[in-house]
């Protein structure tokens, strides 16, 4: 991105008197010296990473942000990031309002699952540390509920859920695979916190990469259908439907031969998401 920084360029010739000259809108001239008005730069996205504690996990997770955060910095974003032992729910509201793009890795607790009954104080949300500095094990579920009251991001946001749990219709590893209904569910109640803060798009990665995301993102100029068919897109059977939480948004899952669901998209889904200027 580039900058454009006003200075004073000494006069060719003496002018005498004050007086107003016309140069790209608008310069002054004071006894000779002409004065370029500042050029204000373009505000930077804004984007927040955000690693919650999953044990071993958390080490790996933390790597994979890092070059997320690096990815992003190269196109000129602003970028914090916030990683586990201290996620803290405090620390994550001050970062995310108003952010353009919200990136969450960590543990995800959605609906339907073993954990009844369903409520939003706890489900569909994030899962940060319960307090700061206490290792990565002490895990807190900030749900819908929370984020509803408190954060609010930035119009036309993108929010990416990578390796979360029921986040895309996936179960946790080693229970059952779920049904082609209780798949869907899972992907609209987990989205449907999201988009009620502002976001357009809501894409759940569970198992793969999502740098995709930000190069389309970041270079290109395409819907979030676009980006979520061009990224993974082979990944199994496509299923489309509309979210009986949100009115107005569309979902998009991959299913694999398996049964598992393996990728979402849920929003605003004909809508161009781009950061590229």
């Amino acid at each position: 991105m580039r900058l454009f920084r006003s200075g004073a360029h000494r006069a060719s010739k003496l002018i005498t008197g004050a007086r107003a000259l016309i140069m790209a809108g608008a310069v002054l001239s004071l006894g000779g010296i002409v004065a370029v008005p500042t050029v204000a730069a373009a505000t930077p996205i804004k984007v927040v990473i955000v690693v919650g504690p999953t044990g071993t996990g958390t080490a790996g997770n933390i790597a994979s942000a890092q070059q997320l955060a690096a990815q992003a910095r190269s196109y000129g974003a602003s970028v914090t990031e916030i990683y586990s032992p201290n996620a803290t729910w405090s620390r994550v509201v001050a970062a995310a309002n108003g952010a353009n793009l919200l990136i969450d890795m960590g543990h995800g607790n959605g609906w339907p699952s073993p954990y009844a009954p369903f409520q939003e104080n706890t489900k569909d949300g994030l899962g940060l540390n319960a307090t700061a500095n206490h290792g990565n094990l002490n895990v807190k579920y900030y749900g819908a509920t929370y984020l509803k009251a408190s954060i609010h991001l930035a119009r036309n946001a993108v929010v990416i859920l990578r390796g979360l749990c029921y986040s895309a219709g996936n179960s946790e590893p080693g229970n059952p695979i779920p049904s082609v209904t209780a798949g869907r569910q899972r992907i609209d109640n987990f989205a449907a916190g999201f988009l009620k803060i502002g976001a357009k798009a809501v894409f759940a990665e569970p198992y793969s990469d999502v740098g995709y995301i930000l190069g389309y993102l970041f270079t290109g100029k395409d819907t979030a259908r676009g980006i979520f068919l061009y990224g993974h897109g082979s990944m199994g059977k496509l299923l489309s439907y509309s979210s009986s939480r949100t009115s107005g948004a569309t979902i998009l899952a991959n299913r694999d031969t398996t049964g598992h669901f393996r990728r979402s998209v849920a929003g605003s889904l004909s809508t161009v998401v781009s950061f590229a200027h």
